[in-house]
């Protein structure tokens, strides 16, 4: 069986070569950009990969438009900053030769941060859908967290892969602000209230699941950060709401 690799970005200039590398098993590669302002497309064009360049407008359809251009009905999806180890490489060339009715596969990622490989704080549960048939699956329409609904039983891989999420402190405060500005538009449509709840009990309830209940605190000071900072991404959120709301007044 053949496999349509997909690779999303926007100004990935420090990733994207090895992200291509990392899918290499793949039969078709497609890269679909939505128009990156530094070198990613012509680091793109350096290899034999498939190209597309579309305006961004939320996740679910940007990968639902490259799933309609790719040749093959098994699709793996790669972030960039994301890599397939050698181990998941053959695990995914044997899954889709013998997929046991499955229609798609969850993954487990092994997130790293600070060059710090994360072990607690939740992270190590992280799973996504990477591998599915294009036939049976597709994203729902959501601007932050997309899901894969899925026509058929999903399974799970064994091996993890890589995840390096962020390329500093202040990479992650940037997409931490950005996911939290487009979180806030989505519960805005929902017409979900802000309250003093929400910017008092929330962010600190959110520490303590990452930091203490999820064991954060044995992945040292990197774990009290990723914790602190997750709080101040669920406060950011409903601030950023709250502005919403103000401001259509």
């Amino acid at each position: 069986m053949n496999i349509t690799a997909i690779i999303p970005t926007f100004n990935e200039e420090l990733h994207i070569e090895n992200a291509i590398e990392s899918v290499s098993f793949a039969d078709e590669i497609i890269v679909i950009d939505s128009f990156s302002t530094d070198r990613t497309v012509e680091l793109v064009k350096k290899h034999d990969v498939k190209l597309i360049q579309r305006v961004f407008d939320d996740f679910s359809t940007q990968k639902n438009f490259a799933i309609s251009h790719a040749k093959n009905d098994w699709i793996y999806i790669l972030d960039a900053d994301e890599r397939v180890t050698p181990e998941l490489q053959l695990e995914i060339l044997e899954t889709v030769r013998s997929p046991k009715d499955f229609v798609g596969f969850y993954v487990y990622r092994t997130f790293y941060f600070l060059n710090k490989k994360i072990r607690f704080g939740g992270w190590n549960r992280d799973k996504v859908v990477r591998l599915f048939l294009k036939s049976n699956c597709q994203y729902d329409g959501n601007l932050v967290h997309e899901i894969i609904k899925a026509n058929g039983e999903l399974g799970f891989l064994k091996h993890k892969l890589e995840h390096f999420s962020y390329r500093g402190f202040d990479h992650y405060i940037s997409k931490l602000n950005q996911y939290s500005g487009l979180q806030a538009q989505q519960l805005d449509k929902q017409g979900k209230a802000v309250t003093l709840f929400h910017l008092l009990v929330k962010p600190p309830v959110r520490f303590l699941i990452h930091y203490v209940l999820r064991l954060g605190f044995l992945d040292g000071f990197s774990g009290f950060v990723l914790a602190s900072t997750q709080a101040y991404g669920v406060y950011t959120r409903y601030i950023k709401m709250w502005l919403i709301r103000r401001n259509s007044k």
